[in-house]
């Protein structure tokens, strides 16, 4: 399997490794939930060439993950905001934070806590049954072809 070919690939977390599975994307996007927009302040958080983030901040807005809004004509200059599929990838980010948090932050605890608007309780993320609503584990959970299995492996 190829980097360039993952996008095509018949499983989902390899076509979503296509998108957001490289250091610096993940940065980025870490750095837009934390409310950064612009691409100085990019640059500035991550110490990282202008030509690494213009490239990954392209890959991110061709993909529909953020939108470029413009807030200077002369030079022209853009905000880069998280779209609703951007958006989506927050359980996704949460989680990675909580899994750092919970083996590398040290005695210190986590640089930063996650505190939920609606009830002003600091949490951690937690993975539940879209059905019953139960907390899912690792151990809860197994697998089953879908209903386009058979067409993505390619069978008759």
């Amino acid at each position: 399997m190829k980097w360039e070919s993952l996008g095509s690939e018949p499983c989902s977390l390899a076509r979503t490794v296509a998108v957001i599975g490289d250091r610096w994307t993940l940065l980025l996007l870490r750095d837009c939930f934390l409310g950064v927009r612009r691409f100085e302040d990019f640059q500035s958080r991550l110490g990282i060439s202008r030509t690494l983030i213009a490239d990954r901040l392209k890959g991110l807005v061709g993909e529909g993950v953020l939108r470029k809004v413009a807030y200077q004509d002369n030079p022209a200059r853009y905000d880069y905001r998280l779209t609703e599929k951007g958006l989506d990838l927050q359980p996704v980010i949460l989680a990675m934070v909580h899994w750092g948090d919970l083996h590398y932050a040290g005695q210190d605890g986590p640089p930063l806590l996650h505190r939920h608007r609606g009830c002003g309780c600091d949490f951690h993320p937690v993975q539940t049954c879209s059905e019953c609503g139960e907390v899912v584990t690792a151990r809860d959970v197994e697998t089953r072809p879908g209903p386009n299995w058979e067409t993505v492996m390619g069978m008759p």
